[in-house]
């Protein structure tokens, strides 16, 4: 198996901005592939609502993340970064997650230092420095035991703050001061959300060394940008389709064919395979109704 964290190691490496294809399903992750994006990310809401259909404020497992991020990252040969949230609530938790995110073949992960609950009316608040640098200490433990290697980036919440439904209070100091914590305790990157107007201060007080992304949109100087919300489109398109069979009897706005549609799930191999089978035991074979 190629070490995916060594391939994503080395585009942030080349020190050209990149894009992370939006996926949320094996089937999208497919598709981020055959476009040509050099890498994918699977967002936490984009799970949470696209496959368990919970709010990302977590109620959801680092389990049930890494089961869909496993089944992602199997269908592709460019890496995947996750959102792994909070990896748990111990460094125990960060160390057992981290493994089992290595294990399953995923390149890279963000992990933040907000408190649960987040993203909710609780007024949360964030980890300790102290905290997230022992979490994050955990997760690097754990690449380095893997033998694999492995992108950590350090989610840094001060600047999302309560108002916005996060849990920081706005302080660029201190967010400067936890990003240079972050990479100490052994970070790679840095991401900052969820605005674009602060990267660019952001970038000047750190050193060219220190890498920083984004998400969902693309800064000079960021070193990539993780782009996510395509759950959203396909909730609505799907939305829209239902109502439209609701009300008329069947959908006349669907796509229900498209050049790639059976490239993107192999069917060419399967049909391979079973024609060769025929074709040795004696059996008849037919031309598929796929083209």
């Amino acid at each position: 198996m190629a070490d995916k964290g060594a391939i994503l190691r080395a585009l942030i490496d080349k020190g050209e901005h990149f894009v992370c294809g939006d996926t949320y399903s094996a089937i999208t992750g497919r598709i981020v592939e055959h476009v040509g994006f050099p890498a994918a990310y699977l967002g936490g809401h984009a799970c949470s609502a696209f496959h368990y259909a919970v709010p990302d404020n977590g109620v959801y497992s680092q389990v049930e993340q890494i089961e869909q991020a496993s089944r992602i990252a199997n269908v592709m040969n460019i890496p995947l970064i996750a959102d792994a949230d909070t990896l748990g609530e111990t460094v125990a938790d960060a160390y057992h997650f981290t493994r089992r995110y290595i294990q399953q073949g995923i390149a890279g992960f963000h992990v933040e230092d907000e408190r649960n609950p987040k993203h909710s009316k609780h007024v949360n608040g964030l980890w300790s420095i102290e905290d997230q640098q022992a979490r994050i200490d955990a997760a690097r433990r754990a690449q380095k035991d893997s033998g694999q290697d492995f992108v950590i980036i350090a989610r840094c919440d001060e600047l999302y703050t309560s108002e916005m439904g996060g849990g920081g209070t706005g302080s660029m100091e201190e967010a400067i001061k936890r990003g240079h914590a972050y990479i100490e305790a052994g970070a790679d990157v840095l991401f900052y959300p969820p605005r674009p107007d602060w990267v660019g201060d952001l970038l000047k007080a750190f050193s060219p060394n220190i890498k920083v992304s984004t998400m969902g949109f693309s800064v000079p100087g960021a070193a990539f940008n993780m782009a996510t919300g395509g759950w959203v489109t396909a909730a609505a398109n799907h939305m829209k389709m239902m109502r439209e069979l609701m009300d008329e009897g069947q959908v006349k706005s669907g796509n229900w064919n498209f050049p790639e549609k059976y490239e993107l799930i192999d069917h060419p191999l399967y049909d391979g395979l079973i024609e060769e089978w025929a074709d040795k035991t004696g059996r008849q074979s037919r031309p598929n109704h796929a083209p």
